[in-house]
């Protein structure tokens, strides 16, 4: 109701103003409520995130390792002739759900097993290469959801967050300020009423 229009000063708008507020303030609880449990699903995500990222890059830098070694033993153009890891019928798996209307993901990626060409110079560093380099590929899809899943928490947080600082600074003080202008006219008039009533008790003495 307060809308910038000029209030008339009555009991009943004065009621409706505070029924106002209340719906105001319990709006407001209800958001700083929400962002709390955000801002908590945001860090636990993001500690789950950091972990993984930690073993996805301890995994990156064994396989660097084990590319090195595979190309000592059969060079590069060598290695690079060995058969490549086939991804035509990877599957990501998704898992939705939902929280405070957020979408969250949590994936896998499925890498069928085929069996593989045959080399024309196989290995065992040529193979375990190809291992940890395949185990990168399926991890970096989980990243990739925990990442998307941060993406959109944060998206909501700030948009909550703008929400209930918009009551809290806006709404609620003009609101404020309307219902203290409506209580001082509305003394105003009782005081009004009251001299007139003395004034027509004094002449009907």
């Amino acid at each position: 109701m307060a809308d910038g229009r000029q209030l008339i000063a009555t009991p009943s708008v004065l009621m409706e103003l505070r029924e106002e507020r209340q719906v105001i303030r319990d709006g407001y609880r209800f958001l700083d409520e929400k962002c709390l449990l955000l801002a908590a699903e945001i860090l636990r995500q993001l500690d789950e995130y950091e972990q993984l990222q930690r073993d996805y890059l301890q995994l990156h830098r064994t396989a660097a390792a084990a590319l090195a070694d595979a190309v000592a033993r059969h060079g590069l153009q060598g290695l690079q002739v060995h058969p490549p890891l086939e991804l035509e019928d990877a599957v990501l798996r998704q898992q939705p759900r939902r929280f405070l209307g957020v979408r969250l993901t949590e994936c896998r990626l499925e890498l069928h097993e085929h069996e593989p060409a045959a080399a024309v110079d196989p290995s065992p560093e040529a193979r375990h290469c190809a291992h940890l380099f395949r185990e990168l590929v399926q991890r970096s899809a989980v990243l990739a959801c925990y990442s998307g899943n941060l993406e959109r928490l944060l998206h909501e947080y700030r948009r909550t967050e703008r929400r209930a600082r918009a009551l809290e600074d806006v709404l609620l003080p003009e609101l404020e300020k309307s219902l203290t202008e409506i209580v001082v006219r509305l003394e105003e008039m009782d005081q009004e009423e009251a001299v007139r009533v003395r004034l027509d008790y004094g002449r009907q003495r």
